[in-house]
């Protein structure tokens, strides 16, 4: 498997591209409308009893980033040619071009792929263009969807992470569903059971007890055998994936919002005094218990300091740890295990999180055979297939969660079951939509960065709210 190309959220060039772009109107078959219009889409097209095979003969083309979930999806798309008749073409590219290339794609209106791999949050820039079909129509017309696809078999958190109304600030879950979760990933701690068992550590649950037993890690770990080795493994690059997982589920867990939303109107809530104090305790963390290199860490850093057993914890993705911790794959693999991480005091666990997800092209010329393959690509029996012969994880049906065979798949992985079932209903998007999500993010990561190094927080995260008001306000 190719770790590196879970090295991910490398979106810079596309939110230039998407600057350089004229915005498209959002007019035309199947965008926004409420749950109750379906505004002319071409869902209202297909009539009659359903029917696997009412596109036979059509070709589909697929654009997919490389990716576990792709080579799975390819392993098994002779079943799906099978069931439908239906051919799939599909191009692979890497992830550090792979969002280029699909802006690039539907910001030209040629519609060279009709379906393709996306993440939630890309809605928020593909939405308001009008370059993704509202699927709501699809999912709601009996004739265009069999019953055993169970719209209900999904966490709903999930659903509702790629359904919003295309206005800066309205909350997620309402509007047009603009893709379909595929597979996410919950961001929680994961840690060395070896040298917490030598230094006679626990598993944090506030969150200056993870400070505590970062700083602990990082001084007693290479006197106890484990040479080099640090604390605590987080992002750090001047990328907006550098906020999302252990930075924002964490900011989340105190409390704290991105955007405060009146009127419409979204103001920067970054710099307020409590969100300035968890900043400077989050930037503290790593100077006393991160890697020295912290501002050049990525997902593929922190991923491969743990299984490098380089760090004693990592707080990130649980696929980040997955990945590490499957038999053989690292030389810490049989010695992580997973925890929910800190809880806020509140007791919250309310956890960010990432979710691969397909979506279709608003300009597709074969949307009937597209909307067939992404009900087949996010069914029961593709998904059960893919989660326990291949490494589809997490799932985003109920069903396949809590599936025996999944379970006896990933009960060897001490606490991680436990953990996902323990955040999973607490685990969203705690962003706040809106167009400028990957600069405004992108920003607040160097902000961090210069607090790190040890600028003032509060005039910094000031600095940070001003610039950004002026930009989303």
């Amino acid at each position: 498997m190719d770790t590196h190309a879970h090295d991910r959220r490398r979106f810079l060039a596309l939110s230039a591209a998407l600057a350089a772009t004229p915005l498209l109107s959002a007019c035309g078959a199947g965008f926004g409308g409420d749950d109750s219009k379906n505004d002319g889409s071409a869902a209202d097209d297909v009539t009659g009893s359903f029917d696997w095979k009412r596109e036979k003969g059509t070709t589909v083309k697929a654009l997919l980033n490389k990716h576990p979930y792709t080579d799975a999806l390819i392993a098994d798309l002779k079943s799906f040619t099978e069931k439908t008749g239906i051919k799939v073409e599909y191009d692979v590219f890497p992830e550090d071009n792979y969002f280029d290339k699909l802006t690039v794609d539907l910001s030209s209106g040629r519609a060279s792929y009709d379906v393709f791999m996306l993440g939630a949050y890309m809605v928020w820039q593909y939405g308001p263009p009008g370059w993704l079909e509202d699927l709501g129509p699809w999912m709601r017309n009996s004739s265009a969807t069999g019953a055993e696809w169970d719209q209900a078999d999904f966490f709903p958190n999930l659903l509702q992470a790629d359904q919003w109304s295309l206005k800066a600030g309205a909350p997620l879950g309402q509007g047009g569903q603009y893709a379909l979760p595929w597979g996410w990933e919950t961001n929680v701690v994961a840690y060395n059971t070896d040298v917490f068992r030598k230094l006679g550590l626990k598993p944090a649950e506030t969150f200056d007890e993870l400070r505590e037993t970062a700083g602990a890690i990082k001084q007693k770990a290479p006197g106890a055998g484990f040479d080099g080795m640090y604390g605590i493994a987080v992002r750090g690059s001047r990328s907006w994936a550098t906020i999302h997982p252990g930075f924002m589920t964490m900011y989340a867990r105190n409390g704290l919002k991105d955007f405060t939303v009146e009127g419409g109107k979204l103001t920067p809530a970054m710099n307020s005094p409590e969100a300035i104090a968890f900043t400077e305790d989050w930037a503290g963390m790593v100077k006393q218990g991160g890697p020295p290199s912290w501002t050049s860490y990525t997902w593929y850093q922190c991923s491969s300091d743990l299984g490098a057993k380089k760090a004693g914890m990592l707080f990130d993705a649980d696929t980040a740890a997955y990945f590490q911790a499957v038999e053989g794959a690292s030389p810490a693999s049989g010695k992580i295990a997973f925890h929910p991480g800190p809880k806020g005091p509140d007791g919250s666990l309310a956890t960010n999180m990432w979710i691969w997800s397909l979506g279709m092209n608003a300009k597709s010329k074969k949307k009937s055979a597209a909307w067939l393959f992404l009900q087949w690509a996010t069914g029961k029996e593709h998904l059960l297939k893919s989660a326990v012969t291949h490494n589809h994880i997490d799932p985003v049906r109920k069903s396949i969660a809590d599936a025996a065979a999944y379970k006896d798949k990933m009960r060897h992985l001490p606490g991680f079951i436990e953990t996902f079932e323990a955040v999973v209903d607490q685990t969203k998007i705690q962003f706040t939509p809106q167009a400028q999500f990957f600069d405004a993010t992108t920003s607040w990561a160097a902000a961090l960065q210069e607090i790190y190094g040890g600028q003032g927080a509060e005039s910094v995260l000031d600095g940070l709210a001003g610039d950004l008001a002026d930009k989303v306000g």
